[in-house]
């Protein structure tokens, strides 16, 4: 069969830069999906994506779409023939159907049967309409309309390319007629440019200053951002997500250094990094120390006779947003800290739940409260609770928003306060995300869980559970902060005796009833994901669940140890017999005696299991007290085989009432020992 290859490229108004190569890997899927469905076979696919077009390029092509044979199922012999063997109106019905008489019809199965062959169709008929719904299909949040014209799209259509190697698909797509003509590069070539084939096109564009693969501009962009950054003694800032918006701005991208005056430095370098970053897409300069240099890279989208002009210009319109930063950040140091609270007084955190400022008051108590547990300083992490939203209030974070926290963080050390508190005034927003950077200070810590603590309690207390996708007050991602930092900083906190004060804040602003077990069981609910993403079965989760140690961080350690059980010979067996035991333990009439009487034994193996039980208490108790759960569990693990003979020498519910009630006794001691870790009959 014959193979060509064939190219579309789609040309616009300039495409959203952010979501530019998202839309190339869609156009791509949708045109795959189409090919796949019509049995059109290919060796290679490419996609292409710059400002101004859409493209893919698929290496040999069937020319011919194969013939397929259809198998058409009718009704069921006995319902298509009556008793005399004269066809029913529901063969001579479904032969009517297939567009064939009777006698054409397979009626040698269990139901009648017509295979249809359907001869392939020339593959330059089917294109038009496999690109058609690729486009509709792509992922775009708001199609737009242009001119008188009906057809919509992310952007408006400028021209359109399709070959199928030599000959040019005829077809109308998005308002635009198929040729074989593209366009190059705005300014340096605006004409037109004939593609020569599709093999050709990456080429074609190249000439006319257009480099259409997505990823070679991205890497030329990486590549001459740092060899300019080395040449100024410096490091770049390249945020993976502004790389990728920058390639999607530019068609020939021709990265230039500029700078700006050192007086800006004096401004705290997160704000001049977020301005330029996020309203100039420009690339910062760190030195070997981290600190900013007054220096940028732009990536300019022309190859300019005087480069000189292109950087003059950028500096001019760097200057007032850095001015901007400058004089907000002065504003804001006329004054300390501190009385930025008398602003809060007047801004709602949530109308049941009060002011920020009432917040703050809060946040800074749980925090005095949880930072003596935690190894802290119960003085200087009230403080910085008391300190910690303040800077909502000012100027720099009113202008830029990314600036909470950091901005605090500078106020406080211009005022004098301790280094840990200054700190922690941005620390209380860690982790930012899944995996982000969590508190270095034991007080960060601790103004980071009262945080987050405190806005779990409250707006659970008022009835505001999230609820599938919405979560408006984070709450989720709340819990996982908490968990992340008592787990991964390995702070032993007693999130039962947390949350029962931080309800106790909130007065009769909440509805405190069954409060803090809703709290507590959403916050722990949440540590089942984070098990299920590190490998962690859901059992071994819900066997230290069973018994709901109150310490996030005594929670993981037991979870640790029972996963590393698992992989013992014993732990199967002993987890099935914990099973066994736990459900006599659950029949058993009135209460089961708290001591062992020997004098009741009448089996050797009761004896040795008594004995073995012994031995394992004596030995586990100091370590489940030092929480080395490992070595308890493999302690616990050589008690298999004295339960093994046990349970095949012993009959638990013996006739004589004192025995059946010793020996219940006997197997609530041996369920205790495992429970000190975990309820491994859930493992079963």
């Amino acid at each position: 069969m014959s193979a060509q290859d064939f190219l579309v490229e789609l040309g616009t108004e300039e495409l959203p830069p952010k979501t530019l190569s998202s839309l190339a890997d869609a156009f791509l899927a949708g045109i795959e999906k189409g090919l796949q469905s019509a049995g059109l076979t290919y060796s290679a696919k490419q996609v292409y994506a710059a400002p101004r077009r859409l493209a893919v390029l698929i290496t040999d092509l069937a020319t011919q779409q194969p013939d397929r044979s259809v198998n058409l199922d009718g009704p069921p012999r006995q319902a298509a023939f009556d008793a005399e063997g004269n066809p029913t109106q529901a063969a001579l019905g479904f032969a009517k159907k297939c567009g064939v008489e009777l006698s054409e019809i397979d009626q040698s199965g269990p139901k009648l049967r017509y295979t249809q062959s359907i001869a392939g169709k020339p593959t330059a008929s089917l294109l038009p309409t496999i690109v058609e719904d690729s486009l509709n299909d792509l992922p775009i949040a708001k199609r737009m309309r242009w001119a008188a014209r009906k057809e919509e799209f992310v952007r408006p259509t400028q021209w359109l390319v399709m070959l199928l190697g030599d000959q040019v698909i005829d077809c109308t797509i998005l308002a635009q007629t198929a040729g074989r003509d593209s366009r190059g590069h705005r300014f340096h070539h605006p004409e037109d440019v004939r593609i020569s084939s599709p093999a050709g096109y990456l080429n074609d564009l190249r000439n006319a200053y257009v480099l259409a693969d997505f990823s070679e501009r991205r890497q030329l962009i990486s590549k001459r951002v740092e060899e300019l950054a080395t040449q100024h003694e410096g490091t770049a800032i390249v945020p993976p997500e502004l790389l990728d918006e920058v390639t999607g701005l530019v068609e020939w991208p021709v990265p230039l250094v500029c700078s700006f005056e050192e007086r800006f430095l004096d401004v705290p370098q997160e704000a001049l990094i977020t301005t330029m970053q996020d309203n100039q897409k420009y690339f910062c300069l760190l030195d070997a120390e981290g600190k900013l240099l007054p220096r940028f890279i732009t990536v300019a989208n022309i190859e300019s006779k005087d480069p000189s002009q292109i950087v003059l210009g950028n500096e001019k319109v760097v200057r007032p947003r850095l001015t901007d930063a400058e004089f907000f950040f002065k504003q804001d140091k006329k004054q300390k800290l501190e009385t930025f609270n008398e602003r809060l007084k007047n801004v709602v955190f949530q109308a049941q739940l009060g002011s920020v400022y009432d917040k703050a008051e809060r946040v800074s108590r749980l925090a005095a409260y949880i930072a003596p547990r935690i190894g802290g300083d119960a003085q200087r992490a009230a403080r910085a609770g008391l300190l910690c939203k303040c800077d909502l209030a000012t100027e720099m974070v009113g202008e830029f928003p990314e600036m909470q926290g950091i901005a605090g963080f500078y106020y406080a050390k211009a005022d004098g306060e301790a280094e840990d508190v200054a700190l922690a005034l941005n620390e209380q927003y860690m982790p930012r995300g899944a995996g982000a950077e969590l508190p270095t200070t034991l007080t960060g810590a601790a103004v980071a869980i009262a945080d987050k603590l405190d806005t779990l309690v409250g707006i659970f207390g008022i009835g505001m559970l999230p609820t599938g996708s919405k979560d408006p007050y984070a709450l989720r991602r709340a819990a996982l902060g908490i968990l992340r930092i008592l787990i991964d900083k390995q702070l032993d906190l007693d999130l039962i005796q947390a949350v029962n004060f931080a309800v106790t804040q909130f007065g009769a602003k909440v509805k405190a009833a069954g409060l803090a077990d809703q709290v507590l069981e959403f916050i722990f609910d949440r540590l089942r994901a984070r098990y299920e993403d590190e490998g962690v079965e859901v059992a071994v989760y819900l066997s230290v669940r069973a018994l709901k140690p109150g310490s996030a961080l005594d929670f993981d350690q037991r979870v640790q140890a029972v996963q590393s059980f698992r992989k013992l010979p014993q732990a199967a067996a002993l987890a099935a017999v914990n099973k066994r035991v736990s459900n006599l333990l659950s029949k058993a009439e009135g209460n089961i005696a708290q001591t062992v009487e020997p004098k009741y034994f009448d089996n050797a193996n009761e004896f040795s299991l008594y004995s073995a039980i012994q031995q394992a208490d004596q030995a586990v108790q100091p370590m489940a007290a030092a929480r080395q759960y490992n070595e308890s569990l493999a302690r616990l693990a050589a008690l298999r085989e004295p339960v093994d003979a046990f349970f095949e020498a012993v009959m638990v519910n013996a006739e004589d009432p004192a025995v059946r009630a010793n020996r219940y006794a006997l197997l609530a001691r041996l369920r205790g020992l495992f429970l000190g870790v975990a309820d491994i009959s859930l493992l079963g």
